[in-house]
């Protein structure tokens, strides 16, 4: 049985789709701690799903990589076979990637390497293309530039806005990471191989 630990900043919609995707004793992975960077809404989760949660505040360090520092000093306590950037809306600074790389993966709502950063949905919007996507990968040291792990294109319709082709990316997103959580479980998806090469 795999164990996930799961880094969240906002309602943790990609978190619940996992917690409950891994309440069938056929799934081979359990979520055994919920963390975020700030008092996330996504945090209420732990309690519906009897899960530990932890913070680690960006606000309480002096800077990033002692933030980092503190974050790998949380997420190793529970030993996690893969740590999930869900949502969490910070780049990690070098020491977590060093520390868990390659097991260390991030949901990204566009088509990677299309539209990377914080605004991937917003940015689509204002390139006027016809088609996004989603994507899940090995998170590196670049901006949403590590391996890509799975990705699937997302029309984009006419009069979308911002927020109706996220939601429309949103279960893509989901179903991608519950099936590379599957396949890296039982080892369909290798990790360290990907990374190599």
């Amino acid at each position: 049985m795999q164990k996930l630990v799961v880094l969240i900043s906002g309602t943790g919609s990609n978190l619940r789709a996992l917690l409950e995707a891994s309440e069938d004793a056929e799934f081979p992975a359990r979520v055994v701690a919920i963390g975020a960077d700030r008092e996330a809404d996504g945090l209420v989760l732990g309690e519906e799903f009897g899960i530990p949660t932890f913070t680690v505040p960006y606000t309480a360090y002096p800077d990033r990589d002692a933030w980092g520092d503190a974050l790998i000093e949380q997420v190793r306590q529970w030993e996690p076979d893969l740590v999930i950037l869900s949502g969490l809306m910070r780049l990690v600074p070098a020491g977590v990637v060093d520390a868990f790389s390659p097991y260390l993966i991030n949901t990204h709502p566009a088509y990677l390497p299309e539209f990377p950063g914080a605004h991937g949905v917003r940015d689509a919007l204002a390139a006027g293309v016809d088609q996004t996507g989603a994507s899940l990968i090995v998170v590196d040291n670049s901006v949403d530039g590590g391996p890509i792990i799975a990705q699937e294109r997302v029309p984009v319709l006419p009069g979308d806005t911002e927020s109706t082709l996220h939601d429309r990316i949103k279960p893509v997103e989901r179903r991608l990471l519950i099936q590379a959580v599957l396949d890296i479980a039982n080892s369909h998806i290798d990790l360290k191989e990907l990374t190599a090469s």
